[in-house]
């Protein structure tokens, strides 16, 4: 009929033809702490800091230099010093093999020596990446290489730690290097120079109870997670409940471990502040 060449249909047909535009990966990410949805552009403008609940996002080791180095001033120490398979454990040189491919590091830390706000300093950035930054045979030699030479130089030295703890796969080479690394900094202390630590999210094991606990000034950025045993393994041995917020940074601090709790857009201030005053120029 007339009528029905004009009614309205029920019904619109949608094309499916045409797949949705997806969002870009990379673009956005959740804040773990409050939940916010953040831009990822921004919050590296904002060095990785939630600006609604200030939650430190983990750095990289590159990342670490980046925002606490002055330009242009990093020589990097020992890049091709490396872990081996002493125990030929299963799978680890394949693990090995990727992680390195992955990140372009040769092993969890990266040292050498530059400048903060002009005071030279030798330094070392742990990167969690590298299997939790845990410890193997070659992070403690570069460590300890990087202590060595501190002291040859006379230069105030800073470690950001982040870990772990031992690597599991190296054994007890890997346990020695808790003991390496303790006795080159005694050497290096008793030549009266500076070691400042700072501890970031999360420092463990056998790291926190070697070189990480040995600073003349201890540091470490707001919730950073800093212990020995995490909070499931004590539970496990002890049948006991830690109490809240036991192993934070600013629990830490209350308790005399650490000496300072510094927000990441304050540290080079802080750290160039006492570098400065150790050098007695300030």
């Amino acid at each position: 009929m007339l009528k029905d060449l004009f009614r309205k249909p029920k019904y619109v047909t949608v094309s499916l033809a045409q797949p949705r535009k997806e969002m870009p990966d990379g673009l956005w990410v959740k804040c773990k702490g409050c939940g916010e949805i953040l831009f990822n552009k921004e919050l590296e403008k904002n060095l990785k800091v939630c600006h609604k609940c200030g939650l430190h996002f983990r750095l990289n080791a590159w990342e670490r230099l980046e925002v606490i180095l002055d330009a242009d001033s990093f020589v990097e120490y020992d890049a091709d010093v490396t872990s081996g398979n002493p125990l030929n454990f299963p799978e680890y040189a394949e693990k090995l093999a990727k992680i390195r491919e992955d990140t372009g590091l040769n092993d969890a830390v990266v040292t050498g020596e530059g400048t903060i706000s002009g005071m030279p300093v030798a330094i070392g950035a742990m990167d969690h990446r590298f299997i939790m930054g845990s410890m193997g045979s070659a992070t403690g030699e570069k460590l300890s290489r990087l202590i060595e030479r501190a002291q040859e130089k006379r230069l105030p030295l800073v470690i950001f730690a982040t870990s772990g703890g031992a690597r599991m796969q190296e054994g007890i080479l890997s346990l020695m290097q808790m003991a390496k690394t303790s006795a080159s900094l005694v050497r290096f202390q008793e030549s009266g120079l500076l070691y400042i630590s700072v501890l970031t999210d999360p420092t463990f094991g056998g790291v926190t109870a070697s070189f990480a606990s040995a600073g003349d000034i201890i540091i470490s950025e707001p919730g950073a997670l800093v212990g020995f045993a995490g909070s499931r393994v004590i539970k496990q041995t002890l049948r006991q409940d830690l109490p809240d917020g036991a192993q934070t940074a600013e629990f830490n601090c209350e308790h005399g471990i650490i000496d300072l709790v510094i927000e990441r857009g304050h540290m080079k201030n802080t750290l160039a502040k006492l570098l400065r005053l150790h050098a007695g120029r300030e």
